[in-house]
């Protein structure tokens, strides 16, 4: 009896109706050969229903799947149109993650030049905790001219850049597509603002449209390393010299990974993609977590010196997802010591990044934006030299009221990444690390990224810039400003609970000018800037 009890369960019922439909509609034609030849087709269906049902119950990995035979599989299914059920059938405007459909639906609609005013007021929760908004003046000023620039270069370049206030953010090709990578850069030449490469170097993709280019080198040294890896001096100074790449950043870390190197699979490494980033093909392409070139900030910052001279003197940074504070501060002795400033900071915020990484990194790890960029515009003004080093930052930047806060904050300029990913045709179906992207942004499948024309993309990326940036300039203009420089902190307030409103000026405390030589009023900082040592990172954190 128990042996039955179990055999007839519910959960088998499915198994065992397909092995009785295929029983009977065999046995059925056999007794009336070709007479019902229609039955053929139901006969296979059972049979098939019936050999996944018996695998089901033989097969060891899914448990799931002994237990109920067939039936099971539902889950799976259901499981892997989970995300596109919630996004287009439940999702409310201001739902979804890592953007919400508001935040998409508006670089869908600047990308396109379509009607971007919304009706009947906001959708957000105006008293609820985290509520932001910045205060306007009753003597707004004229609009200004939108093409809002900042010069990035200190007296040791021999050729600053003026850069646009809102740019793209570094993506390789390699994560990205070819078409992709030619959209953005087309997009970055007719809007007159610059285009990261990300760490996967220089693509013939990126110099055919002729944008602003800023070089990106990680720690892979891709596009200028020697076979075993090796920093190469002759083949960084033969690209960083071509009239396009307008500035050099050196990557120490990244927001959706800090800390954490990378690998492109030998089977994704295209003879293209081997020839583009100088490594051998057929064997992984490894990004390690640290660089070889130098290992102290003293040797960082004349590792900078030495891509400033060979460049021909551009404009040479760091980016960086902030993680323990004494490290970077010692990178800021390192230049004091040595006189030898960098050009430009990037910070990166842990929220940001395009690529796939491990949850707990992408989670859990590094600084979030706001406070990383706090953090070191304060430093830089602590330690006297903010006034002669350029500040960007990039993490989920996709409005002109992103831009405007995180300008108040101490950012210079602003860099997007996954906006200008939307802007070419991103629906966020989260598979960018699987090389089957819906959209043909995100994979090197020539079959995908045909689907994303290049000539349509450019034209949206352009708008996309420009419809911000005219919305920037009308924030300016209401605030009474005249450049988005002008904002600052006591501008901006958060609701930091339904009764209490807190001024950006008690969320994000500053440090006042050469303050740490006096002896800084915060005794954690101070304890930081005493233990900073430029000759090393080790030494300085705790």
């Amino acid at each position: 009896m128990r042996t039955l009890s179990v055999i007839f369960a519910p959960r088998h019922w499915a198994l065992l109706f397909s092995i009785g439909a295929f029983v009977w509609t065999l046995a059925f034609m056999a007794r009336h050969p070709g007479e019902y030849d229609w039955l053929a087709l139901p006969l296979v269906v059972f049979g098939f229903l019936t050999t996944i049902g018996l695998g089901d119950l033989w097969q060891k990995p899914h448990a799931i799947l002994r237990n109920y035979p067939i039936l099971a599989h539902l889950r799976f299914l259901i499981e892997q149109l989970r995300p596109e059920i919630r996004q287009y059938l439940f999702e409310s405007e201001t739902d979804g993650a890592p953007f919400s459909r508001d935040r998409r639906a508006l670089v869908y609609q600047r990308a396109k030049m379509q009607l971007d005013k919304r009706p009947f007021g906001t959708q957000l929760a105006t008293y609820a905790d985290g509520y932001e908004w910045l205060l306007h003046s009753f003597a707004p000023r004229p609009q200004a001219d939108a093409n809002f620039r900042v010069t990035v270069g200190g007296p040791d370049c021999a050729q600053p850049y003026s850069a646009s206030v809102f740019n793209i953010s570094a993506m390789s090709f390699g994560a990205l597509s070819a078409n992709a990578i030619r959209a953005l850069n087309g997009g970055a030449k007719i809007g007159g603002f610059a285009h990261d490469t990300g760490e996967g170097s220089l693509s013939p993709h990126h110099e055919a449209q002729g944008g602003d280019v800023i070089w990106e080198i990680g720690s892979g040294y891709f596009g200028c390393r020697t076979l075993d890896g090796a920093f190469s001096p002759e083949k960084f100074a033969a690209i960083a010299q071509k009239p396009q790449i307008k500035m050099i950043e050196i990557k120490l870390s990244q927001g959706a990974k800090p800390g954490h190197g990378g690998v492109l699979p030998a089977a994704k490494v295209t003879p293209e993609i081997a020839a583009i980033r100088g490594v051998p093909l057929g064997q992984d392409c490894i990004s390690p977590a640290a660089h070889s070139a130098f290992s102290t900030p003293l040797e960082l910052i004349a590792f900078a010196k030495r891509l400033r001279d060979l460049s021909g003197g551009k404009p040479v940074g760091i980016k960086l997802c902030v993680g323990q504070p004494g490290e970077f501060l010692a990178i800021v002795k390192a230049m004091q010591e040595t006189g030898i400033l960098l050009d430009f900071i990037v910070v990166d915020g842990k929220e940001g990044g395009t690529g796939a990484a491990p949850g707990e990194f992408m989670d859990h790890l590094g600084t979030p934006m706001r406070d990383g960029l706090s953090f070191v515009h304060n430093a830089l003004i602590g330690a006297g030299l903010r006034e002669k080093i350029r500040i960007g930052c990039s993490g989920k930047i996709t409005t002109a009221f992103d831009i405007a806060r995180a300008m108040a904050i101490g950012a210079d300029w602003c860099n997007s990444a996954r906006g200008f990913m939307f802007s070419v045709g991103c629906i966020q179906s989260l598979s960018c690390h699987t090389d089957a992207c819906p959209t043909g942004v995100a994979t090197q499948d020539p079959a995908r990224s045909r689907a994303l024309v290049v000539s349509d993309k450019i034209i949206r990326v352009a708008n996309y810039h420009a419809a911000t940036l005219h919305c920037l300039a009308e924030l300016v203009a209401a605030s009474g400003l005249d450049h988005p420089g002008d904002f600052t902190l006591s501008l901006f307030r958060r609701r930091v609970s339904e009764s209490q409103v807190a001024s950006f000026t008690e969320l994000y405390p500053a440090l006042e000018e050469g303050e740490f030589f006096r002896g800084a009023r915060d005794p954690n900082l101070r304890q930081l800037w005493a233990r900073a040592d430029p000759k090393s990172f080790a030494a300085s954190r705790g």
